[in-house]
């Protein structure tokens, strides 16, 4: 064989060696893009009081993530005897707001939910205690938590929104209702919610944030057990329904409000 027969043999053999490599790099690289959107990992939050608005509860949410499946645990304690509107905010900053946030109304400084909106975000899922948990069901009192104490678990569907922000760490765990005053029920102290004007502020303001952030992998989560137990009431509040827009909030009435 010529020079010019040993060149091309060479080149063949060559071209062949590494064409599986050429073929296959990109499927290998989609296998890896694929199992990281949907490996199962673990999230977690310490729930502190909201700055201004003082609550002195205190609580811990854990989710574990599977594909677009959400198992929900929240603690708390300390909160007002009445129900509480919880939600995964997110696709903002992914953080809780600061004292700075708040705004004096009435002689009285707060936290409204339109204040510590740009931190957190709107809502991404309605952590109801059955039925639908889209923004739509934001307020959907009757479906929340009840009490001065929470003990939630249930597994939910999160939108394609609502898992991206929550992989891309700037989900935040949201639990509304405050006692300004300290009476033991939600009245109209602090005016009426910015949200509706039918419902009492101290029903809508954020109590208790916390920012979900991946948990150390293999770790056990820690007295996060459990199901929710408390009964839910109206609490002479109403149901509305809280949905976001653009990343913030808007309250649309239902057909027939419960109580």
């Amino acid at each position: 064989m010529n020079v010019l027969g040993r060149n091309l043999t060479t080149a063949l053999a060559a071209l062949i060696a590494t064409a599986p490599v050429i073929v296959l790099a990109p499927s290998a690289s989609a296998a890896d893009a694929k199992k990281e959107k949907t490996e199962e990992f673990s999230l977690r939050a310490v729930l502190d009081p909201v700055p201004t608005n003082r609550v002195t509860g205190s609580g811990t949410a854990h989710v574990k993530l599977n594909g677009r499946y959400a198992e929900v645990t929240i603690k708390a304690r300390g909160l007002v005897d009445a129900p509480h509107a919880m939600h995964f905010h997110i696709a903002a900053k992914g953080l809780c707001p600061p004292k700075s946030a708040a705004k004096e109304r009435n002689g009285n400084v707060f936290m409204n939910v339109m204040d510590g909106a740009p931190f957190y975000g709107g809502i991404g899922t309605s952590l109801t205690t059955s039925g639908d948990t889209s923004p739509d069901s934001g307020l959907a009192i009757d479906r929340f938590p009840s009490g001065s104490k929470i003990n939630y678990h249930r597994t939910i569907e999160l939108s394609e929104e609502a898992e991206k922000s929550l992989r891309a760490g700037t989900g935040v765990v949201v639990v509304h209702g405050i006692d300004y005053n300290g009476n033991g029920e939600y009245d109209d102290v602090l005016g009426a919610s910015e949200l509706d004007a039918s419902l009492p502020a101290e029903a809508t303001n954020p109590a208790l944030c916390g920012s979900l952030k991946a948990a150390p992998r293999g770790s056990v989560a820690g007295g996060l057990g459990g199901t929710q137990t408390d009964g839910v009431a109206a609490a002479g509040i109403g149901t509305g329904l809280l949905a976001t827009l653009a990343g913030a909030f808007y309250l649309r009435r239902r057909s027939s409000v419960q109580r």
